[in-house]
């Protein structure tokens, strides 16, 4: 009951962060936030591809980023097919840190894939059905991921309960896909 009362609390204050951040008004929030309160942007990460970590700050409790951060950011979640990288989607970087501060917070995540070249997505499709045409992974809005120690079930379910968009559950394959686009589960 703690660990969920907890979450509302950090979904309430990321929610609204989250808000402030998709309609650009970060400035506004950060007035609301005077003080702090909000919680730092933090995520520990690694790339299963590259076999690389990073651990980084990417925003502050006022809901500044940092560019640098951002900048490592956008290279771990990189195509490690292509080596190319792109701005990932601050929303999804939002809902990745709002599911892991819910997962009980410093996790290492485990991307499995984070950006995809457009080369690279037409390989796999033609390997998969599963793999959509428009991916939002080709828009850095999308990432696929596990956490070791917690279950595939619990990401997914505290991930839905977020609803900050798109769940894909594959328990076969090992991970969790959240997306920035719209709400919706499969």
């Amino acid at each position: 009951m703690k660990d969920t009362m907890l979450c509302r609390r950090m979904f309430l204050k990321s929610s609204a962060f989250f808000a402030a951040t998709v309609l650009g008004a970060k400035s506004a929030f950060a007035k609301f936030m005077e003080g702090g309160g909000a919680p730092e942007g933090k995520l520990s990460l690694y790339n299963v591809n590259c076999k690389e970590r990073l651990s980084v700050t990417y925003r502050n409790s006022l809901g500044e980023y940092c560019d640098e951060a951002l900048q490592a950011l956008n290279w771990i979640f990189r195509c490690h097919h292509t080596n190319e990288i792109t701005a990932m989607d601050l929303r999804v970087l939002e809902y990745l840190n709002r599911l892991d501060n819910c997962l009980g917070g410093d996790n290492e995540i485990h991307i499995i894939s984070g950006y995809r070249s457009p080369e690279y997505n037409a390989r796999l499709r033609s390997r998969s059905a599963g793999v959509a045409k428009d991916s939002l992974h080709m828009k850095g809005m999308a990432i696929d991921l596990a956490i070791p120690r917690i279950g595939l079930d619990r990401i997914r379910r505290t991930a839905i309960a977020l609803a900050a968009g798109g769940v894909g559950y594959y328990p076969q394959s090992g991970f969790v896909h959240i997306d920035s686009g719209l709400f919706r589960t499969w």
